[in-house]
Order: structure tokens, then sequence, then C-alpha cells
């Protein structure tokens, strides 16, 4: 993977199969329940391009890459 850098990250938590962000990147909702599965988690974890529709404001994260804590997405999700 070309190098990302950390502007392009959003912090993650999985509590069992669900994923939250504790607040969406582009609306400012706080403690968000995400629609992700474990198996959309792991493929992205994988290094698969992974689509990411926001519940709260139906915007469109596309995760490239994931680790234990971020999501790593194509675009700049902090300022």
């Amino acid at each position: 993977m070309d190098f990302l850098p950390f502007s392009h990250t959003w912090p993650y938590e999985q509590q069992g199969k669900d994923i939250y962000v504790e607040q969406c990147p582009y609306c400012g909702e706080e403690h968000v329940l995400t629609h992700m599965k474990a198996r959309e988690l792991k493929l992205a974890k994988e290094q698969f391009k992974v689509r990411l529709v926001m519940p709260c404001c139906h915007r469109v994260m596309t995760i490239v890459e994931a680790d234990s804590d971020y999501f790593w997405a194509n675009e700049p999700l902090r300022k």
C-alpha cells in the first residue's frame, strides 16, 4: 500500500460484532453504530477496499485499509 498520511485515518471500536465510531468525520454525530460487518472489517484489514455508508448522514467512506484501531481512507478525514 502507498503511504497514507495520518489525516486519512479515523478511529473505530469493535465491541462484540458491533463496530462503532466515536464521532462521524462528516457530520459530527457522536457514538455512531455502523452497519459494517465483521467480514467487511476482515477484508479491510487484508487491504481490500471497503465502502462504509455512515448511517447518520449517508456519506460514504472508502476504507483502503484497517488496523486494530483505525480505518485508513482514500480522503482526508481530519482537518
